[in-house]
């Protein structure tokens, strides 16, 4: 099968995490869709690749999406990549993931970096059964939301800004109980990785006296 559009997932931090293969696709396709082709330059000049981009990212994908498709359609092989992690989890891939199946083209995804699975597991909650809630709304529908997440008996994932972590603890605490177990994760693979576990009333004395800085993972144990 020939593979019109690779989903290759890129480092979160450390860029030994970047798969073998990923860089061996990254070297043979036609052309590269960065989310931002600073940080992707970076990347592939770390590793010594040179291959022509284009930023594609959610204030163009609408409308550049369908000229993709023609591109693909007429022989070009392209690999999709965003600053960090795996396209489309929380970073813009579905809209042209879709609209390539909708074509008929061949797509196919790498395994790789993601900051859900190694925050899931190092939390020590369960992990045989979770659910994933990527960043929740800022505002409209942000308490419903997690109202609606209440009596969620599975160990639940969010993504959150540093400078709302506080916040969005304080609103864990408030609907799921401040007995609530739960760990927040930030920095996953970089020089200052930390995991912080404990109930979300320890969390939020403990995140309360200083300055949170990096990408932060909040895991929450089930009813």
């Amino acid at each position: 099968m020939n593979i019109q559009l690779y989903i290759v997932p890129t480092p979160i931090g450390n860029l030994e995490d970047i798969t073998l293969r990923a860089l061996r696709i990254l070297k043979e396709v036609d052309v590269i869709l960065a989310e931002d082709t600073r940080t992707t330059a970076k990347l592939l000049n770390h590793f010594g690749i040179s291959k022509p981009m284009f930023s594609h990212h959610l204030h163009n994908e609408h409308q550049t999406v369908q000229k993709l498709i023609e591109r693909m359609q007429n022989g070009e092989v392209i690999a999709l990549v965003s600053d960090a992690g795996t396209p489309g989890i929380s970073d813009p891939g579905f809209l042209l993931v879709r609209e390539a199946v909708k074509a008929g083209l061949a797509v196919q995804c790498l395994p790789g970096p993601t900051a859900l699975v190694p925050a899931l597991v190092n939390s020590g909650l369960p992990c045989d059964r979770f659910c994933f809630e990527g960043f929740l709304p800022q505002k409209k529908g942000r308490k419903t939301r997690l109202e609606n997440l209440k009596d969620e008996d599975r160990t639940m994932v969010f993504y959150e800004s540093p400078f709302r972590l506080v916040k969005a603890l304080q609103e864990f605490s408030d609907i799921f109980g401040p007995g609530r177990q739960a760990s927040v994760s930030r920095e996953l693979s970089k020089i200052y990785e930390e995991t912080r576990r404990g109930t979300l009333q320890e969390l939020i004395s403990h995140f309360s006296t200083g300055t949170v800085k990096g990408e932060i993972v909040i895991v929450v144990g089930g009813k």
